[in-house]
């Protein structure tokens, strides 16, 4: 079976079982289609103020050549509901890959608010212009919330990637957070989201892994303990994150970017097992990932082979959170 249609039958397993939906039935589907509709009223309209744009140079004075970065998906990744520039996900993306390469990059941000997985393709249309040296994807919560079929959400993402791969271009993506607590989102739908998003993370990272990228579990970023512990993370929708937020989640992303950029630490360059980390069949790794915030599923090989009889295997890493570097602003030309 090609690994691209097997990744799709993952995804429609996730939720769809024997043809029908496992989670209860068409009944329950219209319920969850019209919670789905009453939480994004209460996570309201989108802002009228545009989200900072964090596209442009950053690094003045580093030395070459120049990284190039491009970030893709949905609000997450373009940092909705912040004021300034340096609080979004690009500016501290580019920001940290500046101070821990010590080289200038350029980053091109093509993510739009309210994206689901069938907008990535545009999306990289535009991505591949700058030929980036790696490209960084946060998409899938809008899928959940719009009740998108997993096997439709996995489909888009895996053809993107491979389009990516096959440019040459590095690919990280950041799955499907956890949204089983997000306070506008009642239940039942909030028990099922939490299940359904566990459920795409896990094929998401089967389709990515097949396709030639490398995933980062997102976890409980929007999760349980996300919501109950660190309220001030949230901005003020309850949905999206705050600065403090963002600044979290790239923490989780930057070691990985780093990793598919050639930059990891010398002391990464062999899984630690002391920090858990090892080489494990995909089915297993990816349920495991899910569970832990952070966790980096990259595909590899053991004894020269990479697949086993439980399918292909994957480096299960948990990378070192890198400091935080002080974000820049970006600047309009690489001299500027």
């Amino acid at each position: 079976m090609p690994s691209s249609r097997a990744a799709r039958k993952l995804a429609a397993a996730a939720v769809y079982g024997g043809g029908g939906l496992t989670v209860a039935g068409t009944a329950l589907l219209g319920l969850l289609r019209t919670e789905a509709v009453l939480a994004r009223r209460t996570i309201g309209d989108p802002l009228p103020d545009p989200v900072p744009n964090a596209s442009g140079w950053y690094g003045r004075g580093r030395p070459g050549p120049a990284l190039k970065l491009a970030l893709l998906g949905d609000s997450s990744a373009a940092g909705y509901g912040v004021d300034r520039v340096e609080d979004t996900p690009g500016a501290l993306l580019a920001s940290g890959v500046v101070d821990q390469a010590d080289r200038r990059a350029y980053l091109g941000t093509f993510c739009v608010v309210g994206a689901v997985s069938a907008d990535l393709a545009a999306q990289i249309d535009r991505a591949l212009l700058i030929e980036p040296d790696v490209a960084v994807i946060l998409i899938g919560a809008n899928d959940v919330t719009h009740v998108v079929r997993p096997s439709e959400s996995v489909r888009h993402l895996a053809e993107g990637v491979r389009r990516l791969r096959e440019a040459g271009v590095a690919v990280v993506v950041g799955t499907c957070p956890d949204l089983g607590t997000i306070s506008p989102i009642a239940p039942p739908l909030r028990q099922v989201a939490r299940t359904w998003s566990r459920r795409l993370a896990a094929a998401q990272t089967m389709a990515v892994i097949a396709e030639g990228g490398r995933t980062v579990s997102l976890g409980s970023i929007l999760g349980p303990v996300f919501a109950a512990e660190r309220a001030d993370l949230f901005g003020p929708d309850r949905f999206h994150p705050s600065a403090k937020g963002y600044r979290a989640l790239v923490r989780i992303l930057l070691p990985s970017v780093l990793a598919a950029l050639d930059l990891a630490p010398d002391q990464e360059t062999v899984p630690d097992r002391r920090r858990g980390e090892g080489i494990l069949p995909i089915g297993r790794a990816a349920v495991r990932a899910v569970a832990q915030e952070g966790t980096e599923l990259d595909g590899t090989e053991l004894a020269g082979q990479r697949h086993g009889v439980r399918g292909r295997w994957v480096e299960l890493r948990q990378r070192r959170r890198q400091p935080q570097s002080t974000p820049e602003a970006p600047r309009a030309t690489e001299s500027g």
